[in-house]
C-alpha cells in the first residue's frame, strides 16, 4: 500500500520552542529593529509647554518666520481628554426629520445622475429624486430611531481636548529653536520654557 506523499516543508525556529512553515511570501524573518514597535524618528526635545493650543502654534509660526526648519518640529498635545457635547434630545420626529435631509441629499443625487441622460423634462427628473430620496429617508430615519428601544435618546459631538500642548524639535536643533524662541517673549499663563 502506498502512502501519498507530502512535500517536505523546511522547518525552522520562530523563537523559543517553537517552528514555523514558510509562508506564502516565503521563509519568516525576525522583525527589524528592537522587537517593540516601528522604529522612532530621531531623538526630540520639548523646548515649551503651554497651556492652550493658539500659543504653541505662535512658537511653531515664530520658528518659520524666522526660517527655522518646521518639519522638524512637532506640537504634541498631552492630558488628552474625551468630551461629549450634548446637543439635544432625539424624537422619532427629530430623527425623521434628520433621514428626511439625508435621503433628499441622496435623492438629489440620484435625480441628477439619471437627469443627465434624460431627453425630456430633466428638472422633474431632479424633483422626483429628491422628494423620494427624502421620503424613504424620514420613513429610514424614524424606524432606525424606533427600533434603539430609547437606548439613546440624545444627539452628541464628540471632541478630544489635550490639558497642555508641548511644542517639541529634533535634538540637533534643539538650541537653534531654543534661541529663536527667547526672541519671541511668549509669556502666557501656565507656559513653561522646556
Amino acid at each position: 500500500m502506498t502512502r501519498p506523499s507530502t512535500p517536505n516543508l523546511a522547518r525552522h525556529p520562530a523563537g523559543p520552542g517553537g517552528d514555523l512553515p514558510p509562508g506564502p511570501a516565503g521563509r519568516p524573518a525576525p522583525p527589524s529593529g528592537d522587537g517593540h514597535g516601528p522604529q522612532a524618528g530621531p531623538p526630540t526635545v520639548t523646548i515649551g509647554s503651554y497651556p492652550d493650543y493658539p500659543s504653541a502654534q505662535r512658537v511653531v509660526d515664530h520658528l518659520a518666520d524666522n526660517r527655522f526648519p518646521v518639519e522638524r518640529t512637532a506640537i504634541v498635545g498631552t492630558n488628552l481628554t474625551l468630551v461629549e457635547t450634548v446637543l439635544g434630545r432625539m424624537t422619532t420626529g427629530r430623527a425623521a426629520l434628520v433621514g428626511a435631509g439625508t435621503g433628499a441629499w441622496f435623492g438629489l443625487f440620484i435625480g441628477l445622475l439619471f437627469g443627465i441622460f434624460t431627453a425630456g423634462n430633466w428638472v422633474a427628473v431632479i424633483l422626483v429624486g429628491l422628494v423620494v430620496g427624502a421620503i424613504w429617508g424620514a420613513v429610514f430615519g424614524a424606524v432606525a430611531h424606533a427600533m434603539t428601544g430609547g437606548q439613546r435618546d440624545f444627539t452628541s459631538a464628540s471632541s478630544l481636548r489635550a490639558g497642555q500642548y508641548a511644542v517639541t524639535v529634533d535634538a540637533d536643533v534643539a538650541e537653534q529653536a531654543r534661541q529663536l524662541l527667547g526672541r519671541l517673549h511668549l509669556t502666557p499663563a501656565g507656559a513653561t520654557p522646556g
